[in-house]
């Protein structure tokens, strides 16, 4: 899309004759090869998220989220049962696709049907997940769904600045980087500068063909070790 020029010789954005606000998000599974996205069920996810949280071997995966490390798996699912009512943040588990074991816990969250943008956040992923091929695609599905079947225009990341982890996921997934929000926000009595990311509809074509030739099973030698990375499949398509 070009900019134009109105009647005042003035520079403006494209125009857009056809938007119409896109659909909410709905609560339906998304389905994988490595892995389910599904809504949050705070009965029936409970048990597994505080299983695989506990096998975490200290609790630095807890330091950037504004919560701490449940007690006990009672205290997850209360949390868990307000998370799951909650319509934004939109709270999802992501399964594994063998086992349907919980391994970890994204969310759509400032959903903005009127101007198609939408952010994934609120993500925990347990130690089965982190690294793990279903990280991955758990992430495409989401962007996918925002994207193919609702239409929306522009897809956020944010994360604390000093996250250097999150900050790197973001960059491998095809995100780019916006800036630096300074003093943000507050979170455990901390002050946090906010690292913005975003895709565009206009990009993720080329994305959703470096995860699909990334997530392909020939991708993948028999120890299940990549052979190729995502970044360098994308820059292949050019």
């Amino acid at each position: 899309m070009s900019a134009g020029v109105n009647t005042f010789g003035q520079r403006v954005g494209p125009a857009l004759p056809d938007w119409t606000p896109r659909p909410r998000p709905p609560r339906t599974p998304l389905e994988g090869r490595t892995c389910r996205v599904v809504p949050l069920d705070a009965a029936a996810h409970a048990a597994g998220l505080f299983a695989t949280y506990s096998a975490a071997p200290d609790p630095s995966g807890w330091t950037y989220l504004p919560d701490t490390m449940p007690e006990n798996e009672a205290e997850l699912r209360t949390r868990l049962e307000s998370r799951a009512a909650s319509e934004d943040p939109l709270f999802h588990t992501i399964l594994d696709r063998g086992t349907d074991a919980p391994l970890g816990i994204a969310s759509y969250l400032r959903i903005d049907p009127g101007n198609g943008v939408i952010e994934v956040g609120h993500l925990h992923f347990g130690p089965k997940l982190q690294r793990a091929p279903a990280a991955t695609e758990a992430m495409a599905l989401m962007m996918g769904r925002a994207f193919d079947e609702l239409g929306y225009r522009r897809y956020e990341w944010k994360c604390d600045s000093l996250n250097a982890p999150s900050r790197a996921a973001a960059l491998r997934l095809g995100f780019t980087f916006e800036g630096i929000f300074r003093n943000a926000v507050v979170v455990k009595g901390r002050s946090r500068d906010t690292a913005w990311f975003s895709v565009t509809d206009a990009e993720w074509p080329r994305l959703r063909a470096g995860f699909a030739a990334w997530l392909d099973p020939a991708n993948f030698d028999a120890a299940g070790r990549q052979k190729r990375g995502l970044a360098e499949l994308r820059a292949a398509l050019g």
